[in-house]
């Protein structure tokens, strides 16, 4: 039978629940205990697809092609597991299934109730992950306790302790100790109402993980602990730290993983969690000096969140190059000729454009990769942004004056990018796109066949528009490469410019699959270029 662990939220949004949870079940992975993880949102979107990244943050695409919340993503860097579309679920997806089931008849004429019939299916979600053999499965409940749209979801968790028996479910919640400078002293007070308004819930935590910008010193600890009635060795601290990297180690040296084989009886538990690897990685983070800089170019570099996975891989490929990656965000719609594109990115060792849609920002991500074409710097494209590579040469090495992307302007006279042929009619926006994993066949004397070292990959795809065949040939005859197809529907999945240091496009997203301590390639070898860039200027 499973062990539920619930983690919830106070005082603010925020606090790092991912990374709670995520750092749990990493301990908990180490110690030989199988972790699943599901994340609940309170919004009604059916899932975060057609959502602004400004608003929401990045869209994490899983291997089945789910379109999920951040955390996820957390939850796969920091556990190594692959989660699927049924980890992320919202309160839109919740109602929708209600929904369904109430228009089929299933409820018998009944009165459709947010107890039990909400509160229900929000359990059976739960369980279902619990049913797949998993020895624990941690429950992150987005939102903050107190926010009314959360409650269907608090109660679920504590109608769980009934279901199940309280000595199966650890109920965690993360909450906020500011620390005021002007006073010089931590305030619990907030931690204490949050703590409050859950028990008005029926739900007392087993475990307080406070953080603050700082260490709380064991009065404040024990302070908490009283009011909140807690041990004070269940109250773990957890403050602002150089690396997201290091909570897991923090959070052991507390015991949080621990309190959570005790209190749930995970006697098969290994004595302690193997966190060797884990160090080794931190101790190689933090030994690195020199330095490379990344510019980034996108359009909703306004909130960095928008590009966690970027950004994240990144730095786990610079650990693997032992250097530390200094990661700037330029906006593309800053960069609005040849000349701006030079004095915005004059001095980086290495230019990447990510992601994104709509033609807004398109034409300065567009000069960005001309920019890193002609001035040799190195060079990653992703999605979108290998589609503005290949639009850039197009028009200035091919002599193609007005190729586009249909995206971008549906009358363009040479479509360089084009809608897939299955995506010209699709009415309903979310859940439509090319999305999950696709075989992806390398050329293997190509630069992306000797990063990956095999001849087929499988990566993560998120996108309506695909590179025109009908090009191929002209662009192929004036220097530039596409070295990985998907065989099944002759898509172009990668290019690259042979005669330049490292100039690569990928249709996929490589970044969904890093891992700390096993980066992905492409982002591995971009760095090594980026370095290898830095030592010549």
């Amino acid at each position: 039978m499973a062990k539920y662990i619930i983690v919830t939220g106070g005082v603010v949004s925020g606090l790092g629940k991912g990374i709670t949870a995520a750092s749990l079940g990493k301990l908990l992975r180490a110690r030989g205990i199988s972790v699943s993880v599901i994340k609940f949102d309170p919004y009604i979107n059916v899932d975060p697809g057609t959502m602004s990244p400004l608003q929401h943050g990045e869209v994490f695409v899983t291997e089945d092609g789910g379109e999920c919340d951040l955390d996820l993503g957390h939850y796969e860097r920091f556990i190594d597991i692959n989660v699927t579309r049924h980890n992320d679920i919202t309160t839109g997806a919740i109602y929708s299934a209600v929904l369904a089931r109430e228009r089929r008849g299933e409820f018998n004429g009944g009165t459709v109730q947010v107890i039990p019939h909400i509160t229900n299916e929000i359990k059976d979600r739960i369980y279902r992950l619990g049913s797949n053999g998993s020895d624990v499965v941690i429950v992150e409940i987005g939102g903050t306790v107190g926010d009314i749209e959360g409650l269907p979801y608090l109660e679920a968790a504590r109608q769980l302790r009934t279901d199940v028996g309280r000595e199966n479910v650890m109920y965690v919640h993360v909450t906020l100790v500011p620390y005021l400078r002007s006073a010089g002293e931590f305030k619990t007070k907030p931690t204490q109402h949050s703590v409050k308004e859950l028990r008005s819930i029926g739900l007392q935590p087993d475990v307080i993980v406070a953080r603050s910008d700082r260490k709380l010193p064991l009065d404040i600890k024990k302070k908490i602990a009283l009011f909140c009635d807690v041990s004070p060795e269940a109250v773990i601290f957890n403050p602002d730290v150089k690396s997201i990297y290091e909570v897991p180690l923090l959070m052991q040296e507390q015991g949080f993983d621990q309190l959570a084989v005790g209190r749930l009886q995970l006697t098969h538990a290994a004595p302690e969690a193997d966190m060797t690897a884990w160090r080794q990685m931190l101790e190689r983070l933090y030994s690195a000096t020199k330095r490379v800089k990344i510019a980034i170019v996108g359009k909703y570099v306004a909130l960095p969140d928008a590009y966690l996975s970027v950004t994240e891989a990144l730095h786990h490929a610079a650990i693997e190059n032992d250097v530390i990656a200094d990661v700037s965000w330029v906006d593309s719609e800053a960069i609005l000729d040849e000349a701006t594109a030079e004095a915005k990115l004059a001095g980086f060792h290495g230019v990447l454009v990510p992601g994104g849609f709509g033609p807004r920002g398109s034409e300065g991500k567009m000069l960005a990769a001309g920019y890193a074409r002609r001035a040799r710097v190195p060079f990653l494209g992703i999605s979108m942004g290998m589609q503005c590579a290949v639009i850039e040469f197009a028009r200035n090495v091919c002599g193609l004056a007005g190729a586009n992307s249909t995206e971008f302007d549906p009358d363009t006279p040479h479509p360089v990018a084009d809608y897939m042929a299955d995506q010209r009619d699709i009415q309903c926006l979310g859940g439509t796109m090319r999305l999950g994993t696709f075989e992806c066949v390398l050329d293997p004397d190509s630069k992306v066949g000797k990063a990956y070292g095999t001849d087929v990959i499988h990566e993560r795809h998120r996108h309506r528009h695909e590179l025109n065949n009908e090009y191929v040939e002209i662009l192929e005859g004036h220097g530039m490469k596409f070295t990985g197809v998907n065989p099944d529907r002759d898509l172009i999945e990668v290019c690259e410019i042979p005669d330049h240091p490292w100039f690569v496009g990928a249709q996929f997203h490589p970044e969904f699959k890093s891992r700390p301590g096993r980066p992905n390639p492409l982002f591995r070898d971009f760095i090594a270029s980026s370095v290898k860039y830095a030592e010549t200027i």
